[in-house]
């Protein structure tokens, strides 16, 4: 079987293909996913796809007929672990040679002769959201809208909560990141598929839809009609039987003053806001090409907090990064103790090959010094929210319950804090929003016991 990248097979692999479908029937699949919350969002359509089709999960990668790989190379480490799975599958395609393994997601780029040649053992190579060649190689019959932005797919089974893409891609182009390269320019979703979309989803029992983009704040910035992310908001807002509202992730350069009032003043938009600084000194942030400065952040964090009543907020930190100095590093350090986020997503810098940091920057801080400085970071996070969580200590909060775990309810408040609580009857609580009363905090999570109201 040829390798196929990212376009329409050829008829000879669609030939050949056909002959293993015939002699050994596909049933099952195997979706093997990492990375972000786009990739979830990508895994479950796929899935869907797969069912409309009549094939069937399963859990056991040694079970399944088709094995797909959706993959991440934001961070090394899970580039890293990608590459373990590729290549543990190659015996599995030795053993089992009728076996579809696909490879999908922003490992994929343009150019993907070093993966088929490193990987022959994979059948396709597909780039983010272009799952039509898969569909072409088991499927002959049914036309499946896989491409771009699916509009009639939606995840097989959802949760309580479900990730809803509303745009792809991003125009920003940091010097650190792959993504524009991998996902390609934005593309914003019709309002009316996300509604169409969203009102399906709340048929399925969801209560929850987090919004999703690369840069979700420029949602609409392509549309003649210069619709928004508020607008989109408010169209969500309307549907019966949707009881939250959430979006990642945000750029400061494009959360205006229109979205900022649409948070505070919709019900059902809850009342958190993810805002990557990334980097907390002025020269850094222009060699990431971030386009504002640290004042113009922190001033962005003051308006939001001072508009947005009882906002929690979390952010993006890249330690380490080409350059960072001492007192660079220092500068960020700051901005954590000035703005105090709810949580911080740090992670050390690693050089992403095809970004302009890998052509035009010289990764010179040692590794054994990232990792302080993380660990510095983290230590400084860790305290910071310790405080924040005990001020919660006897509040009652919100809760959106999604599942049951060793005899534990769990779910999150509006500001996307995580609480679990013992329940004193046998009702089943997922799905449910629930007021509770504190009664323990720590760093990582809430705790309740007293079920005040149902």
């Amino acid at each position: 079987m040829s390798s196929l990248v990212g376009s329409n097979p050829t008829s000879s692999a669609i030939t050949k293909i056909m002959k293993t479908s015939i002699e050994t029937k596909l049933n099952n699949y195997f979706i093997w996913n990492i990375g972000c919350q786009m990739n979830v969002a990508d895994a479950n359509r796929l899935e869907s796809g797969f069912h409309h089709i009549g094939l069937e999960n399963t859990e056991n990668v040694n079970d399944a007929d088709i094995i797909v790989l959706n993959s991440c190379v934001v961070r090394q480490s899970a580039e890293d672990k990608v590459h373990g799975m590729l290549t543990s599958l190659r015996h599995i395609k030795d053993t089992h040679p009728s076996k579809i393994i696909a490879l999908m997601g922003c490992l994929v780029g343009p150019n993907s002769e070093k993966l088929q040649k490193r990987y022959p053992h994979v059948d396709i190579f597909m780039r983010p959201q272009q799952f039509k060649p898969l569909f072409d190689l088991i499927n002959t019959v049914d036309e499946i809208d896989v491409d771009g932005c699916i509009n009639t797919l939606s995840p097989v089974n959802p949760s309580v909560t479900a990730f809803v893409p509303i745009i792809h891609g991003c125009d920003k182009f940091c010097t650190f990141c792959i993504i524009p390269y991998r996902r390609g320019r934005e593309v914003s979703r019709p309002i009316e598929d996300i509604v169409k979309e969203v009102e399906l989803l709340s048929l399925r029992n969801v209560k929850e839809v987090t919004l999703l983009g690369q840069n979700v704040d420029s949602y609409g910035h392509d549309f003649i009609d210069k619709k928004d992310l508020a607008d989109l908001f408010y169209a969500v807002n309307e549907i019966k039987g949707i009881e939250r509202i959430r979006f990642l992730t945000s750029h400061p350069n494009d959360m205006s003053d229109k979205i900022i009032d649409a948070i505070n003043s919709i019900d059902k938009v809850c009342e958190h806001i993810n805002l990557p600084f990334q980097a907390g000194d002025d020269e850094i942030l222009t060699v990431m090409r971030r386009g504002y400065n640290i004042d113009s952040y922190l001033r962005l964090v003051e308006k939001i907090r001072t508009r947005v009543k009882n906002v929690s907020m979390s952010t993006d930190l890249i330690v380490g990064f080409p350059g960072e100095s001492d007192q660079a590093f220092k500068n960020s350090l700051k901005v954590l103790e000035e703005v105090k986020f709810d949580k911080v997503h740090s992670a050390c810098y690693s050089t992403r090959e095809g970004t302009i940091a890998s052509r035009k920057l010289i990764d010179n801080v040692p590794i054994k010094e990232k990792k302080e400085r993380l660990s510095q970071v983290d230590s400084l996070q860790k305290d910071i929210v310790t405080t924040i969580n005990a001020k919660l200590l006897d509040s009652t909060q919100e809760v959106l319950v999604e599942k049951l775990e060793n005899d534990q309810w769990q779910g999150r408040n509006r500001n996307d804090k995580l609480v679990f609580f013992e329940s004193t009857n046998d009702v089943n609580l997922i799905g449910k929003t629930v007021n509770l009363s504190i009664d323990k905090t720590s760093p990582w999570y809430l705790h309740a016991t007293e079920k005040i109201k149902t």
